[in-house]
């Protein structure tokens, strides 16, 4: 008989709680790891610029009123976007920063207005005047037009030598929705203000072409803008105006070989050379040993110390930021947010003048006329000078309208005094094509007014006499702040945009100028010798989108943008979600265009 070895029985606790304390322990080892990692990624260190430092301005993106850096749902992708204050900001204080060298300019699908592409251009110009370097590096695929018209400004330009360029004048396409409408028999029911002729915008909803009225605004318009842009370059390239619309009547600038011929940049070049022209300016032997500093971290950085700085040091000027459609609450320009900061600007004692800056295709009539008032009421108090960005129309035009001062750029599209409603018509729609149908009750005759039934005669009439009562009010509101009659203000109304230039011929600006000018106005005409501005919405430190920014420029991000939806896709998704946000009677720019 063998040996037999006793097993022995492991118990259950045996086996279960070593796991668990092991578990616990590595998982309060990762989260200190994990503690560590966000604790360095949110450190207070301070922001310091090295010795012959050269800023990266690498304009990419969206180019706004204000800084931002958000996650975006639709697309799973950071969404970042630079500020027109931030970037004024910073190179006013590169100017006289000894540890800036200089500028490095790059472009990559920027994403503005004419108006605010002009007002860089301008500040880089004023940068210039200090005796520091720019070089602008015109690369990728294709350089836009608008592109090269910021890129222009810089003391030396050159391009990647295979790139394409655009330089063909600006054109605009619009598109409408008649036929599909029809199609899906849809009736749009339109009714503009009487005499609004040229508020093309609800357009697309009932013609598949321009009116006589639309194609001469858009004529106008874009020939204005043309206009100023060619002069611009022209002056910063030592060519003439008619140089390049000749240029560009003839499709001469097709690569960057023949912007070089044709004196539009400097040289072709490709991107290491252009680091040597560089070195060579900073006096350092290889490219590898010049301090680049990224442009964005500088502006976000210098801005946020002079802002947290001012907050506690008695501020005598604020500049209030405003952008996108004009709404009660939600995204954009609310008259939410910007009546709480007119009102928190109006009540600081310390604050003597405000800015109110203004990027608006407009939108809601009522939230328009809430922000309006609270400009009204604080323009009693102390003055009120307004900057027009791109964009200052319609309901954006209203809000400019009681300023004491408003400046424009020369290409602001600007105006647009007009008053529309839409109403669709369903109803067909959903009984020949679904099968739907509706029966109605109602304690009186207009008790049920809906979508699935067509508006009737006395009910167009009810629609339009409010409509036109809006409209006469907002020429009122002109009138009174330009200091015109309403029968005059009714000439330049009817709905029609003008661009700044054209704008301060007939009267609905005062001078022409950007956001530095409007301040420095602002500053003069309240006695002010030493500028302390504060801007609006108060800049505070974001760690949330310090941390995004980081994210973004990683390598992992590669793979979340590859997920990303067409463009044009987005841009039509943009368009949709407008069209939805539209409630009551609204105060819209008759048009959009897109320059490229």
């Amino acid at each position: 008989m063998s040996d037999q070895i006793p097993i022995k029985k492991i118990t259950f606790g045996r086996v279960f709680w070593p796991s668990l304390v092991a578990a616990i322990t590595v998982s309060l080892i990762g989260a200190l790891i994990w503690i560590l990692v966000i604790g360095s990624l949110f450190s207070t260190e301070s922001f310091a610029v090295n010795e012959k430092t050269v800023l990266h301005m690498t304009l990419d993106g969206d180019i706004g009123e204000v800084s931002q850096t958000s996650l975006n749902t639709t697309t799973f992708s950071i969404d970042t976007q630079l500020g027109v204050a931030n970037i004024l900001f910073a190179l006013n204080a590169a100017k006289t920063d000894p540890k800036i060298e200089g500028i490095f300019l790059e472009m990559n699908s920027i994403n503005c207005g004419i108006a605010t592409a002009r007002e860089i251009r301008n500040a880089i110009n004023d940068f210039e005047k200090s005796g520091k370097f720019v070089v602008a590096y015109n690369n990728g695929e294709v350089i836009t037009t608008k592109e090269f018209y910021i890129a222009s400004a810089a003391n030396e330009s050159y391009g990647f030598p295979t790139s394409n360029m655009e330089f063909l004048g600006l054109g605009a396409e619009m598109m409408y929705f008649k036929g599909m409408l029809d199609k899906l028999e849809i009736e749009m029911q339109v009714i503009r203000g009487s005499n609004n002729d040229f508020k093309s915008a609800v357009e697309p909803f009932f013609r598949t072409d321009m009116s006589d009225s639309a194609r001469h605004q858009t004529e106008t318009l874009l020939t204005g803008i043309w206009q100023d842009m060619r002069t611009d370059i022209a002056k910063d390239r030592g060519l003439t105006a008619k140089d390049l619309d000749d240029l560009a009547e003839n499709a001469s600038i097709i690569t960057v070989k023949d912007a070089v011929k044709h004196k539009l940049i400097d040289a072709a070049k490709y991107r290491d050379e252009v680091l040597s022209i560089i070195a060579k300016k900073v006096k350092v032997k290889a490219n590898k040993d010049i301090e680049l500093l990224a442009f964005s971290k500088y502006a976000k950085e210098r801005f946020l110390d002079d802002q947290v700085i001012m907050v506690e040091n008695e501020p005598n000027i604020a500049v209030i930021l405003t952008e996108g459609g004009v709404s009660t609450k939600g995204d954009g320009l609310s008259s939410e947010k910007v009546c709480k900061m007119i009102r928190d600007a109006r009540d600081n004692p310390s604050i003597k003048t405000i800015v109110l800056r203004v990027n608006s295709p407009g939108g809601s009539a009522l939230a328009s006329d809430e922000i309006w008032r609270e400009v009204k009421l604080t323009n009693k108090k102390k003055k009120v000078i307004v900057s027009m960005s791109d964009v200052a129309a319609s309901g954006g035009y209203f809000i400019a309208a009681p300023g004491a001062t408003i400046f424009a750029q020369p290409t602001t599209i600007t105006g647009s005094i007009g008053v529309f409603g839409v109403i669709p018509f369903t109803g067909n729609m959903l009984e020949n094509k679904l099968g739907l149908s509706f029966d109605r009750v109602g304690t009186n005759k207009h008790s049920v007014m809906t979508t699935n039934r067509k508006l009737n005669e006395d009910e167009i009439i009810l629609i339009q006499g409010q409509v036109d009562d809006i409209y006469d009010q907002f020429k009122s509101i002109v009138a009174e702040g330009r200091g015109m009659t309403k029968e005059q203000v009714g000439i330049i109304a009817r709905g029609r945009v003008w661009t700044g230039r054209d704008a301060m011929a007939v009267g609905l600006i005062d001078k022409m100028g950007g956001l530095s000018d409007a301040i420095k106005y602002a500053a003069k005409e309240s006695g002010i010798s030493k500028k302390k501005v504060l801007y609006y919405p108060l800049v505070k430190e974001d760690k949330l989108a310090a941390l995004l920014e980081m994210v973004d420029n990683s390598s992992e991000q590669a793979s979340i943008k590859s997920a990303e939806m067409p463009k044009e896709f987005l841009r039509y998704y943009e368009k949709l979600k407008v069209l939805e946000s539209y409630t009551g009677i609204q105060m819209r720019m008759p048009l959009e265009v897109t320059f490229n």
